[in-house]
């Protein structure tokens, strides 16, 4: 079994900062794409970025120069360090690994539970 586990949100002023992690914990030879995602209430959960296991990043055009993912193959770990928050980037922030190599199998699409990021003053 393949659990992902968020941490660091929270609720920060806007022109703020915080740091998003996920980690990886399981029986895990590899992980291809990890991203990170979120949903705002009455809306669609949209993909803010992700990371190859070379290190080719994807950003959407709402983060882009605010937003920098990055990861740690050894760690089995993702971050998002987001700086310059604003309140539309309140939501739900999940991370996603899209392909887990187990030793025996693959294991596709693997979420994790969440985390909430509330910008506000």
């Amino acid at each position: 079994q393949v659990q992902l586990v968020e941490s660091g949100g929270g609720l920060v002023q806007p022109g703020g900062s915080l740091r998003l992690s996920c980690a990886a914990f399981g029986i895990i030879s590899s992980i291809n794409v990890m991203g990170w995602y979120r949903q705002a209430p009455g809306r669609e959960r949209e993909l803010v970025a992700d990371i190859t296991s070379g290190g080719t990043t994807s950003y959407a055009d709402s983060v882009k120069g605010r937003f920098t993912i990055s990861r740690d193959n050894a760690k089995k770990t993702v971050y998002l360090q987001m700086n310059s928050l604003k309140p539309e980037d309140t939501a739900v922030y999940y991370c996603k690994a899209d392909r887990v190599g187990t030793g025996l199998r693959y294991v596709y699409d693997t979420w994790g539970q969440g985390t909430q990021v509330t910008v506000s003053s």
